[in-house]
């Protein structure tokens, strides 16, 4: 066998083979949800004061 025309491996690409499901621009991941993630924090943070107060008028 001749090894010498065989040629050197071919190198990687750094990419998957697939496409991820929640990928950045998609429908499940759309650009410009920090306005989300800021509701959600308010949320957070309501539920929490609501559970403190709820626990001062429990004591």
């Amino acid at each position: 066998m001749d090894y010498n025309a065989s040629g050197a491996v071919k190198k990687g690409k750094n990419t998957p083979r697939y496409s991820e499901h929640n990928a950045k621009g998609s429908d499940k991941n759309p650009y410009g949800g920090q306005a989300q993630k800021a509701e959600l924090l308010a949320r957070m943070k309501a539920a929490a004061e609501a559970k403190k107060a709820a626990k001062k008028d429990a004591e």
